[in-house]
């Protein structure tokens, strides 16, 4: 019986591999983030249902007139895990060590050199930032708590659960955190669950496997075949919760310096070479075939689900192979005998590199060398290892063409500030500009800066609508699909309310129970 009882309340699922860190602050991996979503706190909280701001370890906070420092009041009598008590000293010693630049914490640029945080009282911290802040909540959202007092950080935490146990490779458990502030409407601590085990299990068809022998209760993210097998079998433990925040894309190497030839740069920086390569991909093809239908075609660097930064004036790009040709014989190419040629005779061969063994991937570049085949031009697929990948991205340049995509996509522009402005590592197509190349990059460096600073949410809205809108007409990615969340949830499971936002299935973890 008693075995039984304790089966009933641990919570088993799987995650794709270890890891990278334990260390909050350095969390950069999908799997650090799981762990941490349920073991770490933050002052305010991005619900990521409703995707609105919430109190958390503060319960309450105000901003500034002029937006530079906001002040906390935090909740009184708050614990971590281990039974030290959560002061403002707690949170002054969290921002000195993410804005330390020898941490390079993956966060660490959104508390810039210059940050002040001073405790007023032991339930009170203020912080000032050196410039004006748009986006509070989102940062703060994305600093999780370390104790200044615990010898144990790691097992310290403000969250539902605390790490008690890892084995590498294997498994981690994440004991229920017994001083957890946090009650249910009828006064019942929280959370529910005594324990989490997450296994480390890199194969879908084995999650999938080990989910149906009941031997783990969700799985955060299904293959399209899976769900649709899953459907199939057991109708009601498959959701699909739709579009995600996710997206992928291509985008051709514009760096001046990188080694590949100059009649090719040409290409690749040609607006119009590129509009005409967006136009002959079959976006709906990629959906129906790669995902089984469990997609939506991408109209730019939000998806939809983004509740209030998604522009929705944006229009789905027309597959149209006709118009494509049209376009490219309009800047000089010559498509006979099935080839395509351009001005000078060359003929258009480029190769894709994408990360291998992502069998989705691999599946939209067979379709896209289908596609563009029909347009004469010969498309090549390379597949890497992901580390080589990132090499060649940002060292060597040595690649004509990529295809990746964005994963765990934050929900506020800032969030984006290592892709858009010209001068910026993450920008792929051209990084780390000393000035911008063109007047629609400085255009978007201008947008991106103003945003950043205004008050007024309209004008940030505005301003990064038409970043969105000048991303769409200039094409430095080409945006291809936003695939559907697709979850596994077993039938002995409540409280489960899946969200658009990471971490999707789990983000109200302390609410489950078993029926």
């Amino acid at each position: 019986m008693a075995q039984s009882l304790a089966a009933q309340t641990e919570l088993r699922f799987a995650i794709s591999a270890d890891p990278k860190s334990f260390n909050p602050l350095l969390s950069d991996d999908v799997n650090s983030g799981t762990v941490f979503s349920m073991t770490a706190g933050v002052l305010v909280r991005i619900n990521a249902f409703t995707q609105f701001p919430e109190p958390e370890l503060a319960d309450s906070w105000k901003i500034s007139a002029d937006r530079k420092s906001i002040s906390f009041h935090l909740r009184p009598k708050v614990l971590f895990s281990d039974g030290t008590p959560f002061t403002a000293a707690d949170v002054a010693y969290t921002i000195a060590a993410i804005s330390d630049p020898n941490l390079h914490a993956p966060n660490g640029d959104l508390f810039p050199p210059g940050v002040k945080a001073t405790v007023n009282a032991p339930d009170s911290i203020t912080v000032a930032f050196p410039a004006p802040q748009t986006n509070f909540e989102s940062v703060f959202d994305s600093l999780p708590i370390l104790s200044s007092q615990s010898p144990l950080k790691e097992k310290a935490a403000l969250g539902p659960f605390f790490l008690a146990d890892r084995h590498p490779g294997v498994d981690l458990v994440l004991k229920r955190n017994p001083n957890y502030w946090k009650k249910d409407r009828t006064g019942h601590a929280l959370p529910y669950l005594d324990s989490v085990r997450l296994l480390v299990q890199q194969s879908g068809d084995i999650q999938y496997q080990r989910f149906r022998r009941k031997e783990i209760h969700l799985i955060n993210s299904l293959e399209p075949a899976l769900f649709q097998r899953l459907a199939k079998e057991s109708p009601s433990e498959a959701i699909d919760s739709g579009a995600s925040f996710d997206v992928e894309f291509i985008w051709f190497n514009q760096v001046p310096t990188a080694p590949i030839p100059a009649y090719k740069r040409e290409w690749f920086q040609n607006r119009n070479f590129r509009l005409a390569i967006s136009e002959a991909i079959n976006r709906e093809d990629i959906c129906r075939i790669v995902y089984l239908g469990y997609a939506k075609p991408a109209l730019g660097p939000f998806s939809p689900a983004n509740r209030f930064w998604f522009d929705q004036k944006l229009k789905p790009q027309v597959f149209d192979s006709a118009a494509a040709l049209k376009l490219l014989r309009a800047e000089g190419f010559q498509f006979q005998n099935g080839e395509l040629r351009d001005k000078a005779g060359h003929p258009v061969e480029f190769s894709i590199v994408t990360n291998g063994g992502n069998k989705a991937r691999e599946g939209i570049a067979a379709l896209m060398q289908q596609d563009l085949k029909k347009i004469g031009i010969k498309l090549n697929i390379v597949t890497l290892e992901f580390r080589s990948l990132i090499e060649r991205f940002g060292k060597s340049y040595d690649y004509e063409a990529a295809l990746l995509g964005f994963i765990n996509v934050g929900i506020d522009p800032n969030e984006q500030m290592s892709i858009w402005p010209s001068s910026a590592p993450q920008h792929a197509w051209n990084p780390n500009q000393k000035s911008p190349a063109t007047p629609w990059e400085a255009e978007i460096d201008k947008l991106m800066l103003e945003q950043a600073s205004a008050i007024d949410p309209a004008k940030r809205k505005a301003n990064f609508d038409r970043v969105q809108e000048i991303v769409r007409e200039q094409l430095p990615y080409i945006y291809l699909v936003n695939r559907n969340k697709l979850l596994a949830v077993s039938s002995s499971l409540k409280g489960v309310r899946p969200a658009k936002l990471f971490p999707e299935t789990f983000w109200n973890i302390a609410e489950f129970s078993f029926k």
